[in-house]
């Protein structure tokens, strides 16, 4: 394997313009929340004197009742106990509950959450950083991450659901067959089969599934797993929990980055609502506010003011946070100093900023996670005889195609040319029409666009007959553009780690460790 080029973020079209935004530094109110060594030593100060020494107890605490009966490397135990110290902080990642880990870039962001704590154990080596990743285990939609994809096949299995997807018992093990046919010839891929068997065994909950893969992964490297599905936890939030319910905290709060974030961009990631929780049962249902009651929709159940502060209050565990409502609760039970998301969960972090500072609690820094794309060197030769680049597949590719098809078309070339000579003429002619009568030079000018309209029709007409005749380019770049992009879309979001982890196995995890971008946000891409 070997690095052939890293691509900055903001030169690549497709990267939303307000993450592009965010990390030149070009929004006002976030200087504080990019990467930098400066910001990353006023968080550490910050969260130092804010977060509480009976916080780091429970939370130590939660960590070793939670993963009690996975088999913890030396690291990892080292780590639950230094979270008991003031000195001791975590930098997270998340994620939901995809089967196997779904697109593979899950297991990207978790990587590049530990070598940020080694960049920064490495900057501030009196001080120590634990890498953890928060599983979305009260998430309901079961039809997001029922499933995986590899080269060859499509995995999924089906369970009853409706409620919070950590809870669901897996009973349907029948891919894990299918699998394991695909994979046995692999080099790695008995080590890959007893990851799926371990995990995915009938009667383990979706929950212990991810903890005991995860662990599997990345016990080496000291990773700590959190379930926020955990009552001593949401029992921290009980305060804003109130605030949500009685007084509509989270959307009053961040109307005015909403506000901003809509007329500069056109829209937000996501829109806050009245109430951004769900009550949390055998199904997970969002509660409404409705006169002067409370309903928890697709449910005849309602409560008043009174009932459901008393249920808060003695069942705090049945209450349970939105995807706006989750970040603060991970920042208000975690000694966390930075974030590191996909570019969506960036954006809706982004909203939340005058929130946090009305909760007094700490926003924390925000790193877009690395993207990373493994090509076949046979891949690359097509590429370079091409005479592309591949920092032409990640911008419009269509004007690049167009461009290709059309490279040596001598009718083109005498079209641009006459055109150029057009432009030239009308210039001069509306000087002189307009020294005569300013009309006439307005005559001139809509002359002009008539004309240059028919140039824009005759290279677009020769254009498709090109393609016709030259079909075979055509396909040829198509096909390459898919070898890129498979489904037309960034490979790390359509196929499983286990592609790459078969013929290389842990090395793999390492190599991808190796090469990632702590300071930068990044499109990796690496010949294998």
């Amino acid at each position: 394997m070997k690095t052939v080029n890293k691509i900055a973020f903001t030169e690549i079209d497709t990267i939303p313009q307000l993450v592009k935004d965010f990390l030149n530094h070009s929004i006002d109110g976030f200087e504080d929340s990019t990467f930098s060594l400066e910001n990353f030593a006023k968080q550490i100060q910050h969260k130092k004197s804010t977060f509480e020494d009976f916080q780091r107890e429970i939370l130590s605490e939660e960590f070793s009742r939670q993963l009690s009966y996975l088999t913890l490397s030396i690291k990892q135990k080292e780590n639950i106990e230094l979270i008991k110290s003031g000195d001791t902080f975590t930098i997270t990642t998340g994620h939901q509950l995809n089967l196997f880990s779904g697109p593979v870039f899950f297991v990207y962001k978790i990587l590049q959450t530990i070598k940020t704590c080694l960049f920064l154990k490495n900057h501030f080596p009196e001080y120590n950083f634990v890498p953890v990743y928060w599983m979305a285990t009260e998430d309901h939609d079961f039809a997001e991450i029922n499933h995986f994809k590899t080269e060859n096949n499509y995995y999924e299995f089906n369970e009853k659901f409706g409620g919070a997807v950590g809870r669901i018992k897996i009973t349907d093990t029948a891919f894990i067959s299918d699998f394991e046919k695909e994979f046995k010839d692999s080099i790695f891929g008995t080590e890959l089969i007893l990851m799926l068997k371990e995990s995915y065994h009938s009667g383990n909950t979706l929950t212990q599934a991810i903890q005991l893969f995860v662990n599997r992964l990345f016990s080496a490297y000291g990773l700590l797993i959190l379930d926020g599905d955990s009552l001593a936890l949401k029992r921290q939030m009980i305060t804003v929990f109130k605030g949500e319910l009685l007084h509509n905290q989270l959307q009053n709060w961040s109307k005015e980055k909403v506000k901003f974030l809509t007329e500069k961009y056109g829209k937000v990631q996501v829109n806050p609502r009245d109430i951004n929780l769900f009550y949390l049962s055998e199904s997970r249902n969002r509660i409404e506010g409705v006169g002067d009651q409370f309903q928890i929709v697709d449910s005849d159940q309602f409560f008043t003011k009174d009932e459901i502060l008393f249920e808060l209050d003695n069942n705090t565990e049945r209450f349970s946070p939105n995807a706006l409502m989750r970040p603060i609760f991970q920042e208000k039970v975690m000694p966390n100093l930075a974030y590191i998301g996909g570019n969506a969960e960036i954006m809706y972090w982004l909203e939340l900023k005058d929130y946090f500072e009305f909760l007094e609690l700490s926003f924390p820094i925000l790193i877009p996670r690395n993207s990373m794309l493994f090509i076949k060197q046979k891949t690359l030769g097509k590429i370079e005889k091409l005479s592309l680049k591949l920092e032409n597949f990640f911008t419009n590719f269509t004007t690049i195609t167009n461009e290709k098809i059309l490279d040596h078309s001598e009718i083109l070339k005498t079209l641009q040319e006459q055109e150029k000579m057009l432009i030239n003429h009308f210039d001069s002619l509306k000087i002189l029409a307009e020294s005569t009568e300013k009309s006439f030079g307005n005559m001139v000018a809509a002359e002009e666009v008539r004309q240059l309209k028919s140039f824009k029709r005759l290279k677009k007409r020769l254009l498709k007959a090109e393609k016709v005749k030259q079909s075979e380019l055509l396909e040829r770049l198509e096909m390459l553009f898919l070898e890129v992009h498979p489904a037309k879309t960034w490979q790390e979001r359509i196929f499983n780690f286990s592609m790459f982890f078969s013929d290389n196995g842990y090395s793999w995890l390492d190599a991808c460790l190796k090469e990632m971008d702590v300071a930068e946000s990044k499109l990796i891409i690496i010949a294998i």
